[in-house]
């Protein structure tokens, strides 16, 4: 038992010491770098990778292209309009 304590101490004291920037990490940090990838990359991908399944869609005749095709233009305008939605929640909220 004191062998896995002084193991797990010993490991931690290594990684917080190999990594500094650990130590000084906040979560306000992390997760404005986790919003932002999902806001640049993520769903951009995502909005243009729906436009083009309900474009291959309706070009195969699916009797729910129609369908399709308005879900993908409603996640295309949320996904490149994600940065402008975000600010204007964090107007107003402070």
């Amino acid at each position: 038992m004191k062998i896995n304590f002084a193991l797990y101490l010993f490991l931690f004291a290594v990684v917080y010491f190999a990594f500094p920037a650990i130590g000084y990490a906040t979560v306000e940090s992390t997760l404005t770098a986790v919003q932002g990838k999902l806001i640049t990359t993520i769903l951009p991908l995502v909005a243009i990778l729906g436009l083009v399944f309900a474009g291959l869609s309706f070009a195969m005749g699916s009797p729910n292209a129609r369908s399709h095709l308005v879900l993908a233009i409603i996640g295309a305008v949320v996904g490149f309009g994600a940065p402008s939605i975000v600010q204007f929640i964090k107007g107003l909220v402070q």
